[in-house]
């Protein structure tokens, strides 16, 4: 992770195709394509390697998670319950459709805590969205049970998780919808670019048309086509969809490589008593894109990610003070800032999060410090790493 440390041939034969035709528009243009369809061949990728029914290819990942709530009829005033650590997309999509993102506390597998979940659920509930942050799964049977048992719909956030599993399936195929970011950091990338996937033909059908102005794709002639209901822009073009269908292509080249680098750098640290690891769900099995470890405290894994950037040792996080993936810094929904007015019923339906208690959060991702793994490092780097990282970590712990 990312796919774009390996960029190659493959990548620009199918650039070319798309500039040899000049259409780089993913709708219309029949004539002009010479059987040159990107975007729908990549969605056929996609269907296939998830093993699900259908694949929307959009915009990005916010994109598609707006799209997948949208196709699921998430509206105003509804509630979607989703994680303290994620990315700020998470409820940024929630809010634009005027539901209301509520947050969750996370346990050791710093994903949904289901037993806080279940707390959570209110009347006006309608989704549960866990977010496979860093590569690995939420306890997904037992959220499952608990939709199962309210009625409610389990989105999966796969956008950081691609090519994980769990119970063998593939993550973002296990809920009702699920969805992809395959942006410019992601372990395969259009440049820009997402998708969501599900087994539902409406939900499928909506987001065909909600991602696309509306257009019900009827026929031939684009201009002919009939709005069934309002719809946004939120295409992909050929030519990042073409970009994707080369890397798809070469997923399990880079996941064999993440695992790889993942272990020698796990089985280095496991050598330090101190040091313990990221629950991962009885069943599961992650991308290996993050290798996230706890410390005893908050106070040493602070200091071991300072330690370790300055031992130059790069891509490792400290989420606890991240300004985009934890919930301490997110003041634009904390204090509710918006260029503009939020309609009345959002503003006052949203929770008042000063006064919610996440210490349950804040004592995992507080411990919390992840390293990213790159797809371009040599064998010599990654031991070189491994070893600087066991050197300077048991240099903290042992104060």
């Amino acid at each position: 992770m990312p796919g774009f440390e390996l960029f190659g041939e493959q990548e620009k034969k199918e650039v070319q195709q798309v500039l040899d035709t000049g259409v780089l528009m993913r709708y219309g243009f029949d004539g002009m394509r010479d059987g040159k369809w990107k975007a729908k061949e990549l969605e056929k990728a996609l269907e296939e390697r998830m093993g699900v029914k259908h694949a929307q290819l959009v915009s990005s990942g916010t994109a598609a998670l707006t799209i997948a709530l949208a196709s699921a009829g998430v509206g105003a005033g509804d509630e979607v319950l989703m994680p303290t650590f994620t990315f700020v997309a998470s409820f940024e999509s929630i809010l634009a459709l005027g539901a209301v993102p509520i947050l969750v506390g996370i346990d050791d597998t710093l994903t949904l805590d289901p037993e806080a979940v279940e707390k959570a659920i209110t009347e006006k509930t309608k989704v549960v969205m866990p977010v496979h942050m860093c590569g690995s799964m939420a306890d997904l049977r037992a959220l499952k049970a608990i939709c199962e048992k309210h009625n409610l719909l389990l989105l999966e956030d796969a956008c950081q998780a691609i090519g994980g599993t769990y119970e063998g399936k593939p993550l973002g195929s296990y809920g009702d919808l699920g969805c992809f970011s395959f942006d410019y950091v992601k372990t395969i990338t259009c440049g820009e670019g997402g998708a969501v996937i599900t087994d539902n033909d409406t939900f499928y059908k909506n987001a065909d048309h909600y991602s696309d102005h509306g257009h019900d794709h009827v026929g031939l002639d684009r201009g002919a086509e009939a709005h069934p209901f309002l719809g946004y822009n939120y295409r992909i073009s050929e030519l990042h969809a073409a970009v994707g269908l080369a890397q798809i292509a070469r997923l399990n080249d880079f996941l064999a490589i993440q695992k790889e680098t993942y272990t020698v750098l796990r089985e280095a640290l496991e050598s330090i008593p101190e040091v313990t690891f990221r629950r991962v769900p009885n069943g599961g099995e992650e991308s290996y894109a993050f290798l996230s470890f706890f410390l005893p405290d908050a106070i040493l894994a602070k200091q071991a990610h300072t330690a370790l950037a300055a031992n130059g040792v790069d891509a490792c996080f400290y989420w606890y003070d991240n300004n985009w993936h934890y919930y301490r810094q997110w003041e634009h929904l904390l204090e509710k800032k918006s260029l503009g007015k939020l309609p009345t019923e959002l503003y006052k339906q949203l929770p008042d999060y000063s006064i919610i208690d996440f210490s349950k959060s804040d004592h995992w991702m507080g411990r919390t410090v992840s390293c990213l793994i790159k797809l371009g490092w040599s064998r010599e780097e990654v031991s070189n790493r491994a070893a600087t990282m066991v050197k300077t970590i048991r240099s903290v712990v042992k104060g």
